[in-house]
C-alpha cells in the first residue's frame, strides 16, 4: 500500500487558516469529518486530546502529527496540512509548526495500515522532504512528491536486501557487529566499531513517534559510527525484539518510551529511560551516553520498570502515590461496576416482589458482600501492592484487604494494607538482596510470599484492623448523623470535584470516597453516591444544552460535537466535555464545576440515595426520589450551560 492512498487529496488543506493549536486540530478534523472518514467527530478530538495531554505531538523542526486510534475511525486516514505563517502547538523545540500530519487510525487497523503509517513516520525525519512539501502549491504535487519518495525508499530497502542476502551467502559465519545495514532487525553503524547499544522505542499509539524514534536513532548511530539495535513496540506489537545475547554485548541500553515495556531483561545494565520524544530529537545525546554507560545501572524488581533515570529526575511523592492508587481503582472499578448494577436491579425486583424472590437473590448473592462486592478492597489494596513491589506484593495486599473486610477496618483498611504490602516487599527484597544467588529463584516463589504476608498480616491485625475499625465506624457513623447544612456542604464538594478535572485525581478522589463509604456503611443506599452522580453528569450535559441554545457562541463542528453530550451526560461519562474543557479551560471548568456542585448539594438537601455506583439515568428509577435526583441533575446542567452561553465568546469565522 502506498502512502498516498491514505492521504487523499479531497481532505488535504494547501493553506491552513488556523491560528492556534486548538483551531488547527478542529480544521483538520473538520476534513476528516466532511469526507466521511470518520463516525464520531467528539469521540475522535476527545482521543486526539488524550494523544496530546500524555506528551505535545508536535515533534519539532516544523512537523505535528496529532493521531488517535479509535472506533471513531471509518477509514484510515491522514490529513495532510500545512500553514505558511507557522503556529504555536507546543513543539517539543518551542519553534511554530509549518506541517501538519492529522492521523486517524480504526481499532483493529490492518498490519498492511499500519506499516504504511510506520513508513510515512520515517520519511518525517528527512529535513529536505519537508521542504520540499512546504514548496508545494496543490494536492498533486504532494500525492506525486510522496510517491516518488516511496518508490525511493522501497528501491533502497530492496538493495539493502540483496546486499544483506549476498553477505550472508558469502560469510555466514560473519558476526554481527561488522554488519553496517539498515533494515529493519539488523544491526546499523560502522563495521569496524566495537562501540554497540541497543534501543527500544515505544509510543501509546505506536502509530508515529515509535518508528520516528526508531530511524533518528539508527540514522544518528550511522553518522557517529557507533552500531546500534532498535526494537519498536508499535501497534503491531514488539518487532525487532533485542536478543538475550545482544542486550548482554551491548554497553547501555537506551528506552524512549512513553508506555510500558518489558525491563526485567534489562537487569544490570546501564539503562536511559526517556520520552519517545527524546528519542527523535535527542538522538545524538543518547547514543553518547549510551555508549560512555553513562546511566543508572537498572535493577529489576519482579518485571516492571522501578528504576528512576538520574538523567529525568525523580518522580514526586504525589505523583507516585497517586499513580499507585490509581492502579488498584482501575482494576477494582469492574467488580464495583458490574456487582453495583446488578445489586441495583435487585433492590428494583425487591420493591416489585419480595426479598424472598429468587431472582432477587440471586441478583443479590451475585454482587452483592458474598459476590462481587466481595472482591472490591481485597482487589484494590492488592492492585496498589503490586503498582509498588510488583507481582510478588500482590497476594499479601489482597489477604491485607481481605483482612480489612472481615474486621471491619473497611476501605481505609484496604487502603493502608495495600501500601503496606508494596513497600514490605521492595524491603524484602533489600534485606535479602547479599543472599547467594544460588538461592535467587527461591526469592519470588518462596521467601517473598512468606514473609511478606507474615509481616503485612501481622501488621493488618493487630495494628490496622483495630486502628481502622474503629476510624471507619466513627466516619460512617458521623456521615449517618450530618445535619442537612453540613450534608449539603459536602454533597457541594463532592459535586464540585468531580468536574475539576473530568476523570484526573480530584474527579477520581471524589468517586473514590463515594465508593468507599458506598462499600464500607454496611448498607448500600447511597448518598453520596447521589451527588457525585449528579455532580458528574452535569458537565457533557450543560455543554449539551449550551450548544444547542447558544448556537452563534459555537462553531458547527462543536455544535454537532454537543449533541453527542447529551448521550454521554445521561449516561454519567463526565469525559464527553473534556475537549471543549480544553478548548477553553476557564470558562468551561468553572461553569462545569458550580452546576455540579449544586448538584451535587441539591441531592442532599433533599436527602436522595442512589443504590448504583455507576449507569446515570438508567438507574435513576432505584434513587429513592426518582424525580427529585433528575431535577437536581438538570438544574445544575442548566445552571452550568447559562454560565457558558453567556459568558463564551463567539467564535473567530474560519473559511
Amino acid at each position: 500500500m502506498r502512502i498516498t492512498d491514505l492521504m487523499i487529496q479531497e481532505t488535504m488543506i494547501m493553506d491552513l487558516q488556523a491560528t492556534t493549536k486548538d483551531e488547527a486540530i478542529d480544521e483538520l478534523i473538520a476534513s476528516l469529518n466532511r469526507s466521511g472518514r470518520i463516525n464520531d467527530p467528539v469521540l475522535f478530538k476527545q482521543m486526539i486530546y488524550k494523544r496530546e495531554a500524555e506528551s505535545s505531538t508536535g515533534i519539532g523542526g516544523g512537523i505535528a502529527m496529532p493521531h488517535a486510534k479509535t472506533t471513531a475511525v471509518n477509514e484510515p486516514t491522514v490529513v495532510f496540512a500545512k500553514s505558511r505563517k507557522g503556529l504555536d502547538f507546543e513543539a517539543l523545540d518551542d519553534q511554530p509548526a509549518h506541517v501538519f500530519f492529522m492521523i486517524a487510525a480504526p481499532e483493529g487497523a490492518g498490519n498492511t495500515h499500519l506499516r504504511t503509517l510506520a513508513a510515512l513516520s520515517r520519511l518525517l525525519i528527512d529535513s529536505d522532504f519537508i521542504s520540499q512539501l512546504m514548496s508545494t502549491d496543490t494536492p498533486a504535487e504532494v500525492s506525486a512528491l510522496f510517491d516518488a519518495k516511496q518508490a525511493e525508499a522501497a528501491e533502497k530497502e530492496a538493495a539493502k536486501e540483496k546486499e544483506k542476502a549476498e553477505k550472508a551467502a558469502n560469510a555466514a559465519s560473519t558476526s554481527t557487529t561488522g554488519q553496517q545495514q539498515n533494515t529493519s532487525g539488523v544491526i546499523v553503524g560502522n563495521a569496524n566499531s566495537e562501540d554497540f547499544v541497543v534501543a527500544v522505542t515505544a509510543c501509546p499509539t505506536g502509530i508515529a513517534h515509535t518508528f520516528m524514534a526508531e530511524d533518528a536513532l539508527k540514522k544518528k548511530a550511522q553518522e557517529m559510527g557507533i552500531n546500534i539495535r532498535v526494537e519498536t513496540n508499535g501497534s503491531e506489537g514488539a518487532q525487532n525484539v533485542l536478543t538475550a545475547d545482544e542486550i548482554a554485548r551491548a554497553k547501555g541500553v537506551i528506552v524512549a518510551a512513553d508506555k510500558n515495556v518489558e525491563m526485567a531483561r534489562f537487569d544490570g545494565k546501564p539503562v536511559l529511560q526517556r520520552p519517545v520524544s527524546d528519542g527523535i530529537r535527542k538522538s545524538e545525546e543518547l547514543i553518547r551516553k549510551a555508549v560512555n554507560g553513562d546511566a543508572p545501572i537498572y535493577r529489576s524488581q519482579g518485571g516492571n520498570a522501578k528504576e528512576e533515570s538520574a538523567s529525568t529526575g525523580k518522580i514526586s511523592v504525589g505523583s507516585k502515590i497517586y499513580k499507585d492508587l490509581m492502579n488498584g481503582i482501575s482494576h477494582m472499578l469492574p467488580f464495583v461496576v458490574g456487582g453495583g448494577i446488578l445489586l441495583a436491579i435487585s433492590f428494583l425486583f425487591e420493591q416489585l416482589a419480595s426479598p424472598e424472590n429468587p431472582i432477587v437473590q440471586l441478583l443479590q448473592t451475585i454482587g452483592g458482600g458474598t459476590g462481587a462486592f466481595h472482591f472490591l478492597i481485597p482487589v484494590l489494596a492488592g492492585f496498589i501492592a503490586m503498582s509498588i513491589g510488583d507481582r510478588p506484593a500482590l497476594m499479601p495486599g489482597m489477604v491485607g484487604g481481605l483482612m480489612a473486610v472481615n474486621s471491619n477496618a473497611g476501605f481505609l483498611g484496604g487502603l493502608a494494607a495495600g501500601f503496606l504490602a508494596g513497600y514490605v516487599v521492595i524491603g524484602l527484597r533489600k534485606l535479602f538482596k547479599g543472599l547467594p544467588k544460588a538461592i535467587d529463584g527461591l526469592k519470588p516463589i518462596l521467601l517473598y510470599p512468606v514473609f511478606g504476608l507474615l509481616i503485612v498480616g501481622a501488621i493488618s491485625f493487630y495494628v490496622f484492623d483495630p486502628i481502622f475499625g474503629s476510624l471507619n465506624t466513627w466516619l460512617v457513623d458521623a456521615l449517618g448523623n450530618l445535619g442537612t447544612g453540613n450534608a449539603v456542604l459536602l454533597g457541594l464538594l463532592l459535586g464540585g470535584m468531580m468536574s475539576i478535572d473530568m476523570g484526573g485525581p480530584f474527579n477520581k478522589a471524589a468517586y473514590t470516597f463515594a465508593i468507599g463509604v458506598f462499600t464500607s456503611s454496611g448498607n448500600t443506599d447511597g448518598a453520596w453516591m447521589a451527588a457525585v452522580m449528579a455532580g458528574g453528569m452535569v458537565p457533557p450535559l450543560a455543554i449539551a444544552l449550551a450548544t444547542t441554545f447558544f448556537k452563534s457562541k459555537f462553531t458547527e463542528q462543536e455544535r454537532k460535537s454537543g449533541l453527542t453530550n447529551y448521550v454521554l451526560g445521561f449516561s454519567f461519562i463526565t469525559e464527553g466535555a473534556i475537549p471543549f474543557a480544553a478548548a477553553d479551560p476557564l470558562r468551561v471548568l468553572t461553569s462545569c464545576i458550580l452546576g455540579s456542585a449544586v448538584a451535587g448539594g441539591l441531592t442532599q438537601l433533599w436527602s436522595i440515595n442512589v443504590p448504583a455506583p455507576h449507569g446515570g439515568i438508567f438507574v435513576a428509577a432505584l434513587a429513592n426520589h426518582a424525580l427529585l435526583f433528575l431535577l437536581a441533575v438538570a438544574i445544575g446542567s442548566v445552571i452550568s450551560g447559562l454560565i457558558l452561553g453567556l459568558w463564551k465568546k463567539s467564535p473567530t469565522l474560519v473559511k
